[in-house]
């Protein structure tokens, strides 16, 4: 079994701030040995999440596959927004798979678009005509093609909870009107452009949630919104194959459906509703997975792993 890599690393020169699903956060201290209060160093872990439960089993080179990715998406959003990246030059512990970058106020709102429907949204779409409030065509199906992205935003909820559908009114009440208003529109063309440039290698985005960080503006002016964390990733996003695309089934994906499919399977013997951890996967899942990332890292960016 694969368990490497569940815990944040110590790297010296840097204090330890936070760990998430699957990445870790630290502070760079200053020659006085205070931490630093302008940026963050951000470590893609190879750890794995699926159905709000982080496994005990890791991804070999998923933390390094997901950084590189997101990299190289961020300069293809240079013109749209700014990114928080400061650095690659970082400690050799954590080279390739950590950034250095700006420490911002993060968007207390999940900012999701989906550009097809299947999953929570296509749920959601066959009990009510809508997603989150936006009211959808009759008729849709499994990976149905919606006329254009839309916003589907939910709640940011603590480790082991599920994240709750929100309105955009509901978005509104939490960030303000004209915030909200950034949030959907950059959302949506985020994923819209993603799937300009992944059509072109054979990959359907279907959904993605973006994060945002805001940055304080000059008295008078609006505060900046940064994309940060990660950005059309496997992990983060839906991705398809293109090639092998036909609405009204699952789809052939590019992400951790391999996981996802694993746990559900009456072989993992573990059911989604009991509050009991996942079982750790077996090493051909994890094989699987692991080639599943690299074949997408390949595809997009034209280069070799």
């Amino acid at each position: 079994m694969s368990t490497h890599d569940t815990t944040a690393p110590q790297l010296p020169g840097y204090a330890h701030v936070y760990s998430g699903k699957v990445r870790d956060l630290y502070a760079p201290l200053g020659p006085d040995g205070e931490p630093s209060s302008d940026e963050l160093l951000l470590v893609a872990s190879d750890r794995i999440s699926a159905y709000d439960h982080v496994l005990s089993s890791v991804i070999p080179d998923k933390g390094v596959l997901l950084t590189q990715m997101s990299l190289w998406w961020f300069d293809r959003f240079a013109d749209l927004l700014p990114h928080h990246v400061v650095s690659t030059d970082v400690p050799e512990a954590v080279a390739g798979r950590a950034v250095l970058v700006r420490r911002l106020r993060m968007v207390p709102v999940e900012c999701i678009g989906r550009a097809y429907l299947t999953g929570s949204g296509l749920a959601e779409y066959r009990e009510s005509g809508s997603v989150c409030g936006v009211p959808l065509p009759a008729g849709l199906g499994e990976a149905s093609r919606l006329p254009e992205a839309i916003f589907t935003p939910t709640t940011k909820a603590p480790l082991g909870e599920h994240d709750q559908p929100m309105t955009f009114a509901q978005v509104e009440a939490e960030v303000g009107e004209s915030l909200a208003a950034r949030l959907r529109a950059l959302t949506t063309a985020v994923l819209a452009r993603g799937n300009e440039i992944a059509a072109d290698r054979g990959i359907l985005i279907a959904d993605t949630k973006v994060e945002f960080g805001i940055e304080d503006a000059p008295a008078g002016e609006e505060p900046r919104l940064v994309l940060a964390d990660e950005v059309l990733t496997p992990d983060s996003s839906r991705f398809w194959r293109a090639d092998d695309y036909e609405p009204g089934r699952p789809q052939t994906s590019y992400d951790k459906q391999y996981v996802r499919d694993w746990l559900t399977s009456p072989e993992s013997g573990w059911d989604r509703n009991s509050g009991a951890a996942p079982p750790p996967l077996p090493q051909e899942v994890i094989a699987a997975t692991r080639a599943t990332y690299v074949a997408a890292y390949e595809a997009l960016t034209g280069r070799t792993f």
